[in-house]
């Protein structure tokens, strides 16, 4: 399975500030850049603290690209996946409407309107989609699912979309960890409105 990263940051590395109120680092254009990029894959991840803090809906935006996808003959919009250490996840959050959405928990496996099935680590929730047909994943975050991926060096593409502001404090991009000691081969830089999108690809081993 081909697994992409992406995620937005401010110059000095934070996806949030230390605010109650949801920081916005992505402008209309890298929003939109966004949206094609999940145009082009089959799943869209996100970890249950994504759902909880933010309410997102995971779906495509532009009704043309949603009916590109059903001229190819697969679903409007990605599958919605959520991946759960356990506890609660609201039943009216976005993410349930609208297309399907599956959730993989790790741990007890909450009470949703959706599909849920439990695995044991990130190999058993790349296998557990690859039986459902996914071969292109799209990973959004938050931080600790952006650590579990990178850690366990299951990702295949970077994107890197840096604001030009400076937050001083909040939420980082990965928490500290144990990352594999390898460089990533620089694909390509591009300004997307005022931001800069960094594009880097997993070096091969050795």
């Amino acid at each position: 399975m081909y697994v992409v990263a992406s995620v937005a940051v401010s110059l000095d590395g934070y996806i949030d500030d230390a605010s109650a109120a949801r920081l916005v680092l992505s402008g209309p254009e890298d929003l939109d850049r966004v949206d094609d990029v999940r145009a082009g894959v089959d799943a869209i991840l996100v970890g249950a603290g994504t759902v909880r803090a933010d309410d997102p809906r995971l779906e495509l935006r532009t009704a043309a690209r949603r009916a590109a996808r059903s001229a190819r003959g697969v679903p409007e919009t990605p599958l919605k996946v959520v991946l759960s250490a356990g506890g609660a996840l609201d039943p009216s959050a976005r993410v349930f409407a609208g297309g399907p959405a599956l959730v993989l928990s790790t741990g007890g496996l909450p009470e949703v309107p959706a599909e849920a099935a439990a695995v044991p680590d990130l190999p058993a929730v790349l296998a557990t989609l690859a039986d459902r047909g996914v071969t292109r994943l799209l990973v959004e975050g938050g931080t600790t699912v952006h650590t579990l991926f990178l850690a366990a060096d299951l990702v295949d593409e970077l994107h890197v979309a840096v604001a030009p502001i400076l937050v001083g404090g909040g939420a980082r991009f990965v928490h500290p960890a144990a990352f594999p000691a390898r460089r990533w081969r620089p694909a390509g830089i591009t300004s997307v409105g005022d931001i800069a999108v960094l594009r880097h690809l997993r070096a091969p081993d050795g």
